[in-house]
Order: structure tokens, then sequence, then C-alpha cells
């Protein structure tokens, strides 16, 4: 699977964007790449990259996030240390925004800085099972407004469509349909289908792409 060096993942409140975030930066590492993933979510402070920093520093995967994650105060701000992801070229960066139109303001700031290197993928996340996009119209609208909110273009479509822990693989392949539907309208290609690693063997060769997914803890 092609990368590049910043992947971006952005998409409706509750989505996915975060698991997903923390097992592509295991994906990227595992293939010798440095990985940095920092946090940009300073809307919903429940699922946080730093509920996964054990791990992630288990695995030698730099993480930059809010002090206050994971904790019961959540201010808007953000690490000036997210400014080192342009500085370490040689870093494979992953950067988990904020959901909708509101979290993706937090984005605009680096958007120059991204978009001058130009060597970045921008994810939208989509999961036809959340109340709010249904359908590929309604992720559509969604897609539009975080692009204006965070000053940069999606380039492709993540299927993150799941019911949480009760998904069947029939729940999974009945999405890809309105996936392909929502890459049709916007023109954009999708990059993969996630799945729980236990859906994978049920689900290959059924669906191209397939990116296996461990579910990230909740610290509480």
């Amino acid at each position: 699977m092609q990368s590049k060096r910043v992947t971006l993942l952005a998409g409706h409140y509750g989505s996915g964007k975060t698991n997903i975030a923390v097992n592509y930066a295991f994906y990227l590492k595992n293939l010798g790449k440095d990985v940095v993933v920092a946090d940009l979510d300073i809307v919903n402070p429940y699922f946080r990259t730093r509920d996964s920093i054990d791990e992630l520093t288990q695995a030698g995967i730099r993480l930059i996030s809010s002090e206050f994650a994971s904790s019961n105060v959540d201010l808007p701000a953000l690490p000036q240390e997210v400014y080192s992801i342009f500085d370490k070229q040689g870093e494979s960066a992953i950067m988990d925004i904020g959901g909708d139109d509101r979290g993706a303001y937090a984005l605009g700031r680096y958007a120059d800085y991204i978009k001058d290197e130009n060597d970045y993928e921008m994810l939208f996340v989509f999961n036809k099972y959340r109340p709010l996009t249904p359908t590929a119209e309604d992720a559509i609208e969604i897609m539009r407004e975080i692009e204006a909110a965070g000053k940069i273009s999606f380039t492709a479509i993540v299927n993150n469509s799941n019911l949480g822990g009760l998904t069947t693989p029939e729940d999974v392949l009945s999405s890809v349909a309105e996936a392909e539907r929502l890459s049709e309208i916007s023109q954009l290609p999708v990059k993969m289908t996630t799945v729980t690693a236990d859906l994978v063997n049920n689900l290959n060769g059924k669906i191209p792409n397939l990116f296996p997914l461990t579910l990230q803890k909740k610290i509480v």
C-alpha cells in the first residue's frame, strides 16, 4: 500500500479516525519507517491517541498530543511540538484531525506547511453506520465542510463502516456499494476498507485493499 510522508485522517465524529491512526502508525513502523503520530483533536476528549501511549512508545513511535488528553481537562490548545513534523522530514507523520469542520479548524494553521512540502494524503474516514453519514450524499457534505475549515482537500477515502463489536462480515460487505458511490461522486479513490482482525479471513478476496484493525483500548 503506497503512502505519503504525511497522512491526515479526518471525518465525522465517531467515524473511527483515532483507531485507524494508531493502527496505521504500527503498519508504517513495521515497514521500517520512523513514525510520529500527532493528535490534533481538541474537540472530543474521549478517544485519544494517548490511550495507546504505552504501546506506541514500546514500538518506538513518537506521539505528540496535548498534556490534557485522557484527563478531565480538555483545553483548545495544541502543543508547539506539532511543528517538529515539518522539520523532521525523515519521519512518516500521521495527523489525527478532530471531527467535522469544528475539529478541522486546528488543521488550518498547518495547511501551508503541508501543501508546500506536497507529500501528503488527506483521508476521509467514512462510516455509513453513523447516524449523520448513512449515504454518500451525507458524507460528501461533511467532506466539503472539513475541507473548507482545514484548508486542505481530501485525496482518498477510507471505508471504516462498522457497528463496533457487533459488526459482521455482511455488514462490511453491505457498506462497499455506498463507499464506491462516495468515490464516484467525490472522484476520489477508496484507499482501503478497514475491518477488525478477526473478520479479515472472512472477507479476503471479496473486498480489495483490506486493512486489519486492532481496537484501541480506552484508558479510564
